[in-house]
């Protein structure tokens, strides 16, 4: 089927899913569309002048070999034949349509190129935009978090080094009591031993 201009207007792509746009791939088989009938139209231009050329060529040649056949006769056919080549004239009109849609395919081609290539520019920026606001983000309350961290365990730390002063006080006032204690059990023992020996046998009963 050959394609048109209307074609070329009213192509509808499919949306790409998960982002915005058209399907890269869509596009491109649509331009390779677009470059193929543009090749055919060339084509058909190219042939059109062979053909015009050959026409020409070949109606110079038979005006030259008819009027000495017929002189006499050929006076009134010659004022028939002569308005023929008008037709030729008429002939470049197809020749140049085509170029002119053609024309116009490849400023559309263009146009849709270069659309696509801007929406996907903006995105791409979109894209990076939002990665950075992203990863500063991320960076952010992770430094907050770090923040947070640090103070919870300066906090434990502060309540842990209380702690073991507690018991270091707590050690060194148990071992004060003990040796006191020990100490105090040790002059009762000399005590009593002292007095057990400075007793009279007599008052033992011997």
């Amino acid at each position: 089927m050959a394609l048109t201009p209307d074609d070329v207007v009213t192509k509808q792509f499919q949306h790409v899913r998960f982002k915005e746009g058209f399907d890269p791939d869509e596009v491109d088989d649509f331009l390779d569309e677009i470059v193929v009938e543009w090749r055919k139209t060339i084509a058909e231009n190219d042939e059109l002048k062979n053909k015009l050329a050959a026409y020409e060529s070949g109606e110079a040649t038979p005006a030259a070999t008819e009027a000495p056949v017929a002189e006499p006769a050929a006076a009134e056919p010659a004022v028939e034949e002569t308005p023929a080549p008008a037709p030729v004239a008429s002939t470049p009109t197809p020749d140049i349509e085509p170029a002119a849609q053609s024309a116009g395919i490849i400023e559309l081609a263009q146009r849709l190129h270069d659309e696509h290539v801007a929406e996907g520019r903006a995105q791409r920026d979109q894209l990076v935009s939002d990665a950075q606001a992203q990863a500063a983000s991320i960076v952010a309350e992770a430094e907050q978090k770090g923040r947070e961290e640090r103070a919870r365990l300066e906090k434990e730390r502060v309540t842990l080094e209380g702690r073991i002063t507690e018991l270091r006080n707590f050690e060194r006032d148990y071992r004060s009591q003990l040796r006191s204690y020990i100490e105090g059990q040790l002059r009762d023992l000399d005590t009593t031993a002292t007095s057990s020996g400075s007793t009279p046998v007599s008052a033992i009963g011997l």
